[in-house]
């Protein structure tokens, strides 16, 4: 059922396309995808990249990478140590392409009346 109360809705057929939605309505978060691109890239990279164009804190950042990865579009390449301090994080591109047809991937919403 949605959230309008149809029982014909079954919301959760299309949370794989939502949780694509969600994370990348943001333009910062295709600026990040961009920086990491084909390799990897450490969230200090990706931070020292952004502050040239963005107007970003680290926490920003943070946040974004996690909504990032909590889609499934990045991930933890690995930790990287720096300095004898806390490992860096370095990420990937997990998800290269996301692709549906309007017309046939998404589910049946047959009686469907908003």
């Amino acid at each position: 059922m949605c959230v309008n109360g149809c029982p014909s809705c079954n919301a959760k057929e299309f949370g794989k396309f939502q949780k694509y939605f969600r994370a990348l309505h943001c333009p910062t978060r295709w600026v990040i995808i961009r920086l990491i691109g084909e390799g990897t890239k450490s969230t200090n990279e990706i931070f020292d990249e952004l502050k040239k164009t963005e107007a970003l804190s680290r926490s920003g950042l943070y946040y974004h990478l996690s909504e990032l990865e909590e889609a499934g579009i990045v991930e933890l390449a690995e930790y990287r140590e720096v300095g004898g301090g806390a490992p860096e994080k370095v990420w990937r591109l997990r998800t290269k392409e996301i692709r549906f047809n309007l017309l046939t991937d998404l589910p049946e919403t047959t009686g469907h009346k908003h």
